[in-house]
């Protein structure tokens, strides 16, 4: 499965949320599996949207015919556009799936790792993170994808802020001792997403 990111600086809301609706015209594209996004907690203005599709061939395919007939609608509606595509490499839990309908919250972490330490990093992944978020009250399932050039992204969707709220600073400190955060990663970008339910195509 492929994985795409967008994350975006919105400087016309409503004509951007009106774009994002438009987006419903994935459905019945080949490969695709899945589509939603919403606007980060953080930062104010930014939009992030994941998508998610069979293989690279059949994303390659809706990019060179349908993609641009769809995004015409939010041309103008944004700036500082970053997108990445990354490869699913396993499940955070159990049986990944890109459903959104019952999660309010999706947290992202995006880390570039050292290029000796990349399989220490996965296995960290694996080994001390996953069953520490699979056991955190709320959360619902996520993945871990790889991009070229020791990129990741961890993506998990929660049920409710509140939830996540206790997956927190001092357990979260505990764990990257564990795992060896420091030594492994480079550099690390995260965001929490208030996913936008109009959005899920």
């Amino acid at each position: 499965m492929l994985v795409k990111w967008i994350r975006c600086t919105v400087i016309d809301r409503r004509g951007f949320e009106r774009g994002q609706r438009k987006w419903a015209g994935l459905l019945g594209e080949p490969g695709f599996r899945g589509q939603s996004g919403g606007w980060s907690r953080g930062r104010d203005g930014v939009a992030h949207v994941f998508s998610f599709w069979e293989s690279r061939a059949f994303y390659d395919s809706f990019m060179a015919r349908s993609h641009d007939r769809l995004a015409a609608a939010q041309s103008g509606t944004f700036k500082d556009i970053q997108v990445k595509l990354f490869d699913y490499r396993f499940d955070i839990k159990t049986g990944f799936e890109p459903r959104f309908t019952d999660a309010d919250v999706v947290r992202i972490a995006h880390c570039k790792v050292r290029e000796d330490r990349v399989e220490h990093f996965a296995l960290m992944q694996q080994k001390v993170w996953n069953p520490a978020m699979a056991g955190s009250p709320g959360m619902l399932r996520g993945l871990f994808g790889e991009a070229p050039g020791n990129e990741f992204l961890v993506l998990s969707m929660w049920q409710s802020a509140a939830e996540r709220g206790k997956y927190r600073v001092e357990r979260v400190e505990r764990l990257s001792l564990r795992a060896q955060v420091e030594a492994d990663v480079a550099a690390l970008a995260g965001d929490v997403v208030e996913l936008e339910p109009a959005w899920t195509v």
